[in-house]
Parts: C-alpha cells; structure tokens; sequence
C-alpha cells in the first residue's frame, strides 16, 4: 500500500470536496448540508453511519476483517459567522458565513482517508471510527457527541486528528508530546454600586471606577501569580456600563478569558480572578458577582501516540520540518476525546507565502494552500494502519 501516491492520486477528489464545502460554510449545530453530503459519502463507501449525535454529527464505522483495535479519527465541520471577502471560483455562497478556520479542509481530508480505508478493507486489523463533529468553535460539539454516544460500540483505543496551520507553511508539521494548546474559559464579573450624577460623584458608590480597577489589577495575575516557565493568559475584552455622559451607572459588567495548559494553572488563575474582583469591589463599598463557564480542556496528546505520528511524517515527508514541541494559546474541544482516549491532534502547515495564502485563522481573507490536503490524509491514512496492526509497539 502506497499511501502517499493514493493521497496524491485522490486529490482531485479531496479539492473538489474542500471547494464544495467551503462555497457551503453552516454555522454550528446548523451543518445539515454538510453532515448530508457526508453520510452519502461513507454510505456509498461502505460504511456503517450514524447521524444526528450532538445535533448534526456523524459517524461512519468501518470493521476490517481481523480482529484488532480501534481507531477514532476526529473532523469538525462548522464554519465562523464571517463575510468572506476572497473573490475565488470558491467563495461563499452564503452571506455572512464563511470557513475562515479551515474546517472545510479537515471535513475533505477526513472523507478522502474513509475512501482509502474501504479500498483497504481487506488489510484493516480492527475497526475505524470516523467522527465528524458539529460547532467546535463554540466548545461544545465534541461533549455533545460523546453525551449522544459517539464514543459507544466499539469504544476506540486510539484517537488522532488534525488542523491545517496558516502560521506555518506547507511541508511544516507540529507534533507535540504532550500539552499542544490551551484549555479556554469565559470568565464574567458584574459590579453593582450606586449610580447618580456625573457632576456629583461623591454621593454615588461608583461601579466604573471599581471595575477599571479590578481590570488593572487582573493584568498582575499571570506576572506575579504564574511561573514564567507555564504558559498562561488573561484577557478582558469587554466592559459595558453606563448610558449617558453624565450619568454615572449602578452597574458595570466585564468579561474575558483565561487560556492555561495545566488545570493546576487553571484553577490559580480563577481563585485570583475571584479574590481580586471580590476584593477590590469590597473596598470599593461595591458588590460583585463572578462567573467561570466550564470551557474547554486543554488539548494534551499522549507522548507515544505522537512519537509515532513523527516517525511517521519523517518516513512520508523526509524533507518535512517537524515541531515537536509546539504549543498556542488557541484552544480546540478535540480536548474533550483526549481526555478519554490516548490520542495525538496535530498541525499542518497550510500557507504559501507566494500565492497569497497566509491570511490567519478567522480573517475575511482566509484561505489555504491545497497541497497541505494529501500530506494530511497521507499522515493520518499511514498512523491509523500501523496501530491497527501494532500498537504502540
């Protein structure tokens, strides 16, 4: 089995489908049209498919003949409430929507690596499981799969995944044993103090001064609170308060993020968040309230699982360069299938400088260079096999 030279030989069939699907974006929970072209897909192939689990995902089950382990490839399908702003053969069709992530291309790959799989099903030593999740970008399409039972008969000894990169070029690939991206919550604070005139703000207990404060004092968390060899972030990206110029308000309310690798991190972070805004609001002769969403997990990839992802991309790709150490601060629920089952999720690199194509992730612009698609499928094809039939061994 050739792997590579079938990739390449079937990237008519994966353009034309990333195309299709990026012409098509659904935003997430909403992905009708794509979760249907997908199950006509696996059905024609063979597969054995189960739709509507969290909503509008799919799984498409494949048993080889041989007994053996099985293997869990993970795809996202939803795009971002953009307006695409290419002017490509392929641009969106649909207003105000658009794969600006690259979600398109993953759904593409995913189908051409079942096409493979059933063309091989005399050579497979298990069992492949296929998931094509709804709405990652909001954080929960994964959790809501699995609640639905995607991870049911068989549960998968191995889980793997990818994400094309626009940060790194084609022929890049990012490996990582171990934490490779952020766990991500939304964290919240209102203050509520005693509103009043603009011109007389010794008879008010003023919110926004309270509020702006405990802002300032938040930037400290991360610099004085967190080792400098953890990565951690905290971000405040919204206040709203106030109505008029001078009237003072009763109420601000803030919210933000806090991205960490760690949950020991994580959890440093909240318990300063919470002491810092109570506090502060306590001295002001304010009141605040504080709310931490669950968000994700942070993405960590099992060490061996990895280590044999690597080997595989230096015998497919030998000129490829490989980070095996590469970490964001983005975060992606794939966490979520992870923290159940011993996996690696990876990245592709998918600009060309030259072409015009390193527009970053959720940018108008955004779009990838195509020949990072069968370096994907190749990788993930030529992994799959070998723990059918070895393991880790």
């Amino acid at each position: 089995m050739d792997i590579k030279h079938e990739a390449e030989q079937l990237f008519s069939y994966t353009r034309a489908l990333r195309r299709d699907f990026h012409q098509h974006p659904e935003l997430g929970f909403n992905e009708i049209r794509t979760a249907g072209v997908i199950t006509r897909e696996l059905t024609g192939m063979g597969y054995q498919v189960t739709t509507g689990l969290g909503k509008t995902g799919v799984v498409g089950v494949l048993k080889g003949p041989a007994d053996g382990p099985t293997v869990l490839l993970r795809f996202d399908m939803d795009a971002l409430p953009i307006q695409e702003e290419n002017t490509t053969d392929y641009a969106s069709l649909n207003p105000g929507v658009m794969h600006a992530c690259g979600h398109d291309c993953h759904v593409s790959v995913g189908l051409t690596c079942a096409r493979m799989f059933a063309a091989h099903l005399s050579d497979l030593k298990g069992t492949i499981k296929l998931v094509f999740q709804p709405s990652e970008e909001t954080g929960n399409g994964a959790l809501s799969m699995i609640n639905d039972g995607a991870l049911d008969g068989p549960l998968p000894d191995f889980a793997l995944g990818l994400h094309v990169w626009n940060l790194k070029p084609v022929g890049w690939f990012g490996i990582t044993e171990g934490p490779m991206m952020a766990g991500a919550n939304r964290i919240t604070f209102k203050i509520t103090g005693s509103g009043g005139h603009g011109a007389q703000p010794y008879l008010t207990i003023d919110p926004m001064i309270t509020a702006t404060q405990i802002v300032t004092a938040l930037q400290t968390v991360v610099s004085r609170n967190i080792s400098p060899l953890d990565g951690a972030v905290l971000s405040i990206t919204h206040m709203e308060g106030g109505s008029a110029f001078n009237v003072i308000p009763s109420t601000v309310s803030a919210e933000g993020t806090i991205r960490a690798f760690t949950p020991e991190v994580r959890q440093t972070i909240v318990n300063r968040f919470e002491e810092i805004v109570k506090g502060i609001a306590s001295a002001m002769h304010c009141s605040a309230e504080t709310a931490v969403d669950p968000g994700t997990h942070p993405v960590i990839n099992d060490k061996k699982v990895a280590q044999k992802v690597t080997a595989n991309a230096r015998e497919l790709f030998p000129d490829a360069i490989i980070e095996n150490n590469y970490q964001t601060m983005g975060a992606e629920d794939m966490s979520e299938f992870l923290m159940r089952i011993p996996g690696c999720f990876f990245f592709i690199g998918s600009a060309n400088q030259e072409k015009g194509l390193a527009f970053p992730h959720h940018h108008p612009c955004f779009d990838v260079d195509e020949d990072c698609l069968p370096l994907g499928v190749a990788l993930l094809v030529k992994t799959t096999m070998d723990l059918l039939s070895s393991g880790l061994d």
